[in-house]
């Protein structure tokens, strides 16, 4: 008998990261590619990705193009339940897989930390997000819609709060920075005034600001502009982290606060410090950690426990998958350029 075949997709603003595996725990195959986030290609076009990278996967695994047993599809962009019936449907139609998982990112996140089955999740990346989960099952989250529904603290966020710190060190508005040289630097320039004019012209890609996020968080070690920015931040997870935590009666229980994303990856454990120190008072029982795995080993764990899989089988993935992403071995990379943010 064949062993089941599971499929992972962690689809973001910039990447997408796409694993195939067993429902043993092996991986066959992880591959990454473009942006996939149905908020800017729809439906269609977020699947034209999905099925692009799960080509290359099945080849690179030396498996025929067949129908897996589960996909776990989890995405930045679904958002609303109406988003998430219309992938789902869309999804059910191309015959990714005999049983969907899908859902926004925030759940592959909290699935990466934790083996629980509940917490909160706070996904700080090309844009921020939150997913609190109670024991006995309630869910909470936020729309994650930008400015528009109060959103601030993403990568395009901290990069522009960046580029902005720059330009008012430059004319004298605000303070000095190390930012008003190092912004600039990061594309080969010598100004903020020459930054400003380059994106203007398109000659730099406005979304590219988001990049910029891992300057700010370098410099933020000495800069006290730019330390400003990343306490921002701070607050803005715990206040997410605050509302998702009254709202399931949580705040007096032994709670699992797990953030993911490449922000919080750069900032390499002080954003994670400084978040635990600021959610002592209002949740002194809570534990504040970075993600253990990547996303997409919370999406195949999620796709795994759809299976019903054995825990030796999970534990197995986890290594395997784990392992993989932070040796950046990739058995295939597929070429794509990254397109605009979005949480």
């Amino acid at each position: 008998m064949t062993t089941p075949l599971v499929v992972a997709v962690d689809g973001g603003n910039f990447k997408t990261d796409l694993a195939v595996a067993r429902a043993s725990g092996e991986v066959l195959a992880f591959v990454r590619g473009p942006q996939s986030s149905p908020y800017y290609l729809g439906a269609d076009g977020c699947l034209d990705v999905v099925d692009e990278l799960l080509a290359h996967a099945f080849d690179d695994a030396g498996l025929d193009h067949g129908v897996a047993d589960v996909a776990g599809l989890l995405l930045a962009g679904v958002d609303l339940p109406s988003e998430e019936e219309e992938l789902l449907a869309a999804a059910t139609n191309r015959g990714f897989a005999r049983r969907l998982v899908l859902g926004n990112d925030t759940y592959a996140v909290l699935r990466a930390g934790t083996d629980r089955g509940w917490g909160v999740a706070v996904v700080c990346g090309a844009g921020i997000n939150c997913l609190g989960v109670a024991p006995d099952g309630r869910h909470t989250r936020f729309l994650s819609f930008g400015a528009l529904s109060g959103d601030w603290g993403g990568g395009y966020d901290v990069g522009l709060a960046g580029v902005s710190a720059a330009a008012r060190s430059e004319d004298g508005r605000g303070p000095v920075t190390s930012l008003e040289r190092a912004i600039p630097a990061y594309f080969g320039l010598e100004t903020p005034t020459a930054l400003a004019e380059a994106v203007h012209r398109g000659e730099i890609e406005g979304s590219r600001v988001a990049e910029l996020a891992a300057v700010v968080v370098d410099e933020s070690r000495l800069d006290a502009v730019a330390a400003g920015i990343m306490a921002r931040l701070a607050d803005e997870i715990v206040d997410l982290t605050r509302v998702a935590l009254e709202r399931l009666d949580l705040t007096a229980s032994d709670v699992e606060v797990l953030l993911g994303g490449g922000v919080v990856q750069a900032a390499d454990g002080r954003l994670v410090d400084a978040v635990a120190t600021r959610l002592a008072g209002i949740a002194p029982k809570a534990l504040v950690e970075e993600t253990s795995s990547p996303p997409i080993v919370g999406a195949a764990l999620l796709a795994l426990d759809e299976l019903g899989a054995e825990e030796h089988a999970k534990d197995r993935l986890r290594r395997e998958l784990g392992d993989r992403v932070a040796a950046g071995v990739k058995l295939s990379t597929v070429a794509g350029r990254p397109g605009r943010s979005r949480s």
